[in-house]
Parts: structure tokens; C-alpha cells; sequence
């Protein structure tokens, strides 16, 4: 992975793609790929998900030329589970098979589809040593962290997902864009207590913990969901990008987002004008405007007055 004029390693940017299964991170990878080759980005996708099986986009590698799940799981009689664990700690010994089939690709924009399993980014250390070494080649990369949008709608999963956002950044150690996906679904299994920036921007949760002692099972573990608040809210890392991949508008707020956490848009690979440049260098880019758009796009308004809606708060 070294240039032709020096032993200096090239730089690449791109995004790893992470999150729950089922939360559209192949979906996702098909679809910025499509949008950055609009833009004129040479996209390169990497399958880093020994499990999947039906992949929309074409992968230039796909790691189950090396490893399959269901080869492990037949071979050494293991579960799903411990056969994917064990999947991504063969991939971190045979890391020398991975430089090889990235070496052949220069100058390209990587999209790599990572598995869905959450203690790969939690708890286990072979996909964050992965990264690691991507890094060491100097590959310049963004994790995009994805989560269904309607858990808004819940608060206790909303905690939830806040908390396994908040680990995972900590862990994976990586510049890091926590996405909402799926907002034409967001209120598919109920309507929003409050309003969307209060759910992308992680507002004040005291709010949030009022309207979940509401429920008489999680009253009794309100002491619980304070203390699990002010852990997210003492780190203040964590805060959501809404996107819907048929949008082009929140295609492009990600983009931009992840642009700015990769460096990409500082470089020069592309023609960019001053104005933008200097609004990602002094983070200009409010998102409140954005998440107004979405939400009068996806979410329903109420026709209940603002004091019908504190009554039944």
C-alpha cells in the first residue's frame, strides 16, 4: 500500500458502517455509493460482514472469500453468535489478505459494511483492532453509526440506544457520526413525545425520564434511568444525523457530517469552494434547520393545542 514515488502509504478516506442488525447498513453503503459516484467519487465497497449473504451492491472484496459464518458454525460446531467473534478474529490474524486485495484499488472512496453483532463494538476488541490497522495504512475513516429511528418513539430504547451509541464511540475509538435511519418509519410504532431535534441534538433527558416514570413498569427504575442520563449527559458525545436514504437532502447532511470527521472535506480531491471549507472548520453547520426539514417531512403533526398536549404529558 505504498505510493510509486515514495514509501509513504496513500492517503484514503471512507466510512466504516455500523450498527444493529437490520438497522440498513447495506441499504446504506448501496445508497452512498450510489449518491458519491453521482458526485464523482471512484466508490469502493468492502464486505466485512462474514454473514451477509444477500448484498444489494457489488463488493470489489468481500471478506467471505476468506471467512464464512456458516462454514465456522458447521466446522466448529458454534452458534451464531460465537461463530461470528470467532469470524472477525481470524479476519484480525489474516489482516496481510486484506492489504493485499485494498492495494488494488487507488485513489477510491471505501465504504466497509461491518456486521451487525453490537459486542463487536462493545466488548470485544478484534473489529477495533481492525480499524487500528486500517488507520496504520492510512486510511482516513469516519464510523457511521446507524440505529432505527423509530426507538425515538420509545423512551426506554431511546436510552438504550443512546447508552450502546455512547459505548461504541468510546470503544471503537474512531471519528464518529450517529445516524437515525429509516425516518420515513420513525413513527411506525408510535408518535414522538417531543420534538426531532430534541431526539438529534440528545437534549435535556430529565424531560425524557418524566415521560417514562409515566409507565408504571419503568417507575420503579427511575433512580436506574437518572443515573444512566447522566452518564450520557456528562460525556455529551453523543447526537443524531436524520436520514432517509431515498432523501437527498439528508444524504447530503450526512455526507457533510462525515466529510468534516474524516478530514476529507480539507483535502483537495475534489473541487470545494471557501465558503464551505471555512463552515466546516467553525462548525456552521447548525443541524437544527436540517432535523426541521426531516420532521416536516416524515412526522405527523399534531392537531392537539399545546395545552391538550400537557394535560396528556
Amino acid at each position: 500500500m505504498t505510493s510509486e514515488t515514495g514509501g509513504k502509504p496513500q492517503l484514503r478516506f471512507g466510512q466504516v458502517v455500523i450498527g444493529p442488525p437490520g438497522s440498513g447498513k447495506t441499504t446504506y453503503c448501496q445508497g452512498m455509493q450510489q449518491f458519491l459516484t453521482s458526485l464523482g467519487r471512484k466508490v469502493v465497497v468492502v464486505n466485512m460482514d462474514p454473514a451477509n449473504e444477500g448484498k444489494p451492491c457489488s463488493c470489489a472484496v468481500d471478506i467471505s472469500d476468506l471467512v464464512t459464518l456458516d462454514d465456522v458454525m458447521e466446522n466448529l460446531k458454534l452458534g451464531p453468535n460465537g461463530g461470528l467473534l470467532y469470524c472477525m478474529e481470524y479476519v484480525e490474524t489474516n489482516l496481510d489478505w486484506l492489504e493485499s486485495k485494498l492495494a488494488q484499488y487507488r485513489d477510491c472512496y471505501f465504504l466497509f459494511d461491518c456486521p451487525g453483532q453490537v459486542e463487536l463494538y462493545t466488548h470485544q476488541h478484534s473489529v477495533k483492532n481492525i480499524f487500528s490497522q486500517l488507520a496504520k495504512w492510512n486510511f482516513r475513516l469516519t464510523a457511521v453509526h446507524l440505529v432505527d429511528s423509530h426507538y425515538c418513539a420509545d423512551p426506554a430504547k431511546f436510552i438504550s440506544v443512546l447508552c450502546t451509541s455512547l459505548s461504541t464511540m468510546l470503544h471503537v475509538e474512531l471519528p464518529h457520526v450517529n445516524v437515525l435511519s429509516k425516518m420515513d418509519l420513525i413513527e411506525q410504532y408510535g408518535k414522538l413525545a417531543f420534538n426531532l431535534d430534541f431526539y438529534t441534538e440528545v437534549l435535556d433527558l430529565t424531560f425524557l425520564l418524566d415521560h417514562l416514570a409515566a409507565d408504571p413498569f419503568f417507575k420503579k427504575f427511575r433512580r436506574l434511568n437518572e443515573k444512566l442520563a447522566e452518564v450520557i449527559q456528562d460525556y455529551s458525545l453523543v447526537s443524531f444525523v436524520p436520514l432517509s436514504v431515498q432523501d437527498k437532502e439528508s444524504m447530503i447532511q450526512v455526507l457533510r457530517a462525515v466529510d468534516k470527521a474524516n478530514g476529507y472535506c480539507f483535502g483537495d480531491l475534489e473541487e470545494r469552494n471557501l465558503q464551505a471549507m471555512m463552515s466546516a472548520a467553525v462548525g456552521a453547520d447548525f443541524q437544527f434547520s436540517s432535523a426541521l426539514g426531516v420532521q416536516e417531512k416524515y412526522v405527523e403533526t399534531s392537531a392537539k393545542t399545546v395545552e391538550e398536549e400537557i394535560m396528556q404529558l
